[in-house]
């Protein structure tokens, strides 16, 4: 981690850090956290299941249906929980650098806020699925290993956003979302609430960082812009979990995953998910038509 030879980032995040103190909340007190979960309500929005729109989803029993929203909850928090994971340790080892001293103070906000949400994320799966699933294997970096340090830097604070976005595109829905138990909605609630500073900072400072990359040396712009649309996708087949269909009761979960993953549907469904990401990043000077 060179950190050193990045230029000090800049930002003016007076008004995030005003709204991190002026909304913070006591995740340990906030929920009310009820015995079970009305086992005739779905888990996760019915319309952002992996198989939503597709005949794969027609063809389940009512019963498989609402076992797929579980698993694929529980999925989705244990995917929250591993990319916190991730993306704090990467945060902590840069807060007291040089580079970040101007925005070590939202940066101590963000931390904190992250672990909480890590804790109220984890809580659901154990008390009401009894599991998360593990960590999936990560997309390799080996692909810009020869890019200087600030084109890794832009990445992997890149790779903190899309990760983030994805996960409000179904807070933001699920929040709302009254067929829902209320607690799986006030989870995405409050966890929308807090993403919607993250994805701010997020945006601004990948934005000094990719600025940073293209004053530097233009031609590795097109690189990270190619890195960026694979781990799009990559973050997107995450959500295709065979252990989740396997745990609902529906056979042949790998033959599934790849069939749904191509559904035409499904397709479409992605570009939703992904086409706020894909905006900013065409308006950074990162996005897919860039690569060469």
């Amino acid at each position: 981690m060179a950190v050193r030879d990045i230029e000090p980032i800049s930002l003016d995040l007076d008004r995030l850090e005003q709204m991190a103190e002026s909304s913070y909340y006591n995740p340990y007190t906030i929920f009310d956290w009820p015995e079970k979960i009305e086992p005739e309500k779905p888990w996760m929005s019915e319309s952002l299941t992996t198989l939503a729109g597709t005949p794969m989803w027609d063809e389940l029993t009512r019963d498989q249906q609402l076992e797929l929203t579980k698993y694929e909850a529980i999925n989705f928090f244990s995917l929250n929980i591993h990319g916190i994971r991730e993306l704090m340790s990467e945060v902590v080892m840069r807060i007291h650098e040089r580079a970040y001293a101007d925005v070590s103070e939202f940066l101590h906000h963000f931390i904190g806020e992250e672990n909480e949400h890590m804790w109220f994320f984890a809580r659901f799966c154990l008390r009401y699925g009894g599991k998360l699933y593990p960590a999936q294997p990560t997309l390799k970096a080996d692909s810009v290993s020869h890019l200087s340090p600030v084109a890794r830097e832009a990445i992997i604070f890149a790779r903190i956003l899309i990760f983030e976005e994805i996960v409000d595109y179904f807070n933001a829905h699920m929040a709302t979302d009254e067929a829902l138990p209320h607690i799986a909605r006030e989870i995405n609630r409050v966890h929308h609430q807090d993403e919607s500073r993250h994805v701010a900072f997020g945006r601004m400072i990948f934005t000094d960082l990719l600025g940073q990359v293209a004053k530097r040396d233009p031609a590795e712009v097109p690189a990270v812009a190619a890195y960026l649309e694979s781990y799009l996708q990559y973050s997107i087949g995450t959500l295709y979990n065979p252990a989740a269909y396997r745990d609902a009761g529906i056979p042949n979960a790998l033959a599934l995953r790849r069939q749904a993953l191509e559904h035409p549907a499904r397709l479409l469904a992605h570009d939703q998910i992904l086409k706020r990401t894909r905006k900013f990043l065409t308006r950074a000077g990162a996005g897919r038509e860039r690569i060469a």
